[in-house]
């Protein structure tokens, strides 16, 4: 898996010249788009799958990269019957990393960054999935376009407020020496923070594919990212759509209470708790947590 992965990293990159959506190549599963977001970003977004089927639009955490969900995207029954459309966050992955707070502190950039690629490939009443991080910038879009447009939202272990201390486990400690200015301290920090990433530990070639892409988002990344404040519970509370709140019951990172909270909030939200399980449900208990999304995103089509 890891060299497969690593080889559509690279293809992806090579592609990074263009803004057009590119017609697809044999030599990849999917077909890679350039999105250009309002202040010039240009994002690396794939697209999977049925490309007729109701889409899911995957939103991974911090420092990681669309390859986060490879056993989604690897899933058969996912791919038959969904639009499966994956990106890198702006400053991770081969999308583009640009310098100052300006691209990251503001709750605009990261909402238009969703609202660009959902524009652009025309995406219809999508379900949303946020990972950690990705309830920021799902909260952020929330704040700026609404919810209209979107079918269902999936936070899972997701940041949705910085409200409370006891929301946050210890886990969070490894963010700072993974943003140090010291590589080695960095390197060690950023091991770290992985290792807390998960219960089920991903084998070593996973693990190494996961620092590999980790470690290209760049330290002026991490420390953009930092010290944004979570306050979504007004557009929470306003949500008129299926919601489901993933979380795993041993995360050291995103603490159940914050999840329970989440779901305590936003109106007819289900909880969905993994019992020995980590801070990526994902990848940890993947049959169970493609098969919740599938009934989601089902479910939002209907409605």
């Amino acid at each position: 898996m890891a060299s497969r992965v690593l080889a559509a990293v690279l293809a992806v990159g090579m592609g990074a010249g263009t803004v057009a959506a590119q017609s697809q190549s044999p030599a990849l599963p999917y077909t890679p788009h350039r999105i250009v977001s309002s202040d010039g970003t240009a994002l690396a977004v794939q697209e999977w799958g049925n490309r007729s089927g109701p889409a899911i639009l995957f939103i991974h955490g911090s420092w990681q990269s669309h390859l986060s969900w490879v056993r989604q995207v690897e899933d058969p029954a996912l791919l038959r019957e969904f639009r499966l459309v994956t990106f890198d966050l702006r400053g991770h992955g081969a999308s583009d990393k640009p310098v100052g707070d300006a691209f990251y502190k503001p709750a605009k950039p990261w909402a238009d960054d969703v609202a660009a690629i959902i524009a652009a490939l025309d995406l219809r009443r999508p379900t949303v999935v946020a990972w950690s991080y990705g309830g920021r910038v799902v909260g952020d879009y929330l704040t700026v376009h609404g919810s209209r447009g979107l079918g269902a939202i999936n936070f899972v272990a997701a940041t949705t407020s910085s409200a409370q201390r006891e929301f946050f486990g210890p886990g969070v400690a490894t963010l700072g020496p993974g943003s140090s200015e010291d590589l080695a301290t960095m390197i060690r920090g950023t091991i770290d923070f992985l290792r807390a990433c998960f219960e089920r530990q991903p084998d070593e070639a996973q693990f190494q594919t996961i620092l590999a892409y980790t470690m290209a988002t760049p330290r002026t990344t991490r420390v953009g990212m930092a010290g944004r404040v979570a306050a979504y519970e007004p557009v929470l509370r306003a949500l008129d759509l299926p919601v489901l709140v993933t979380q795993g019951e041993r995360d050291p990172l995103i603490m159940p209470a914050l999840s329970r909270w989440t779901a305590s909030v936003v109106p007819g939200a289900v909880l969905s708790l993994y019992e020995g399980v980590g801070h990526s449900p994902f990848f940890e208990d993947a049959e169970r947590f493609n098969r919740e999304l599938a009934e989601l995103a089902r479910r939002a089509r209907r409605e």
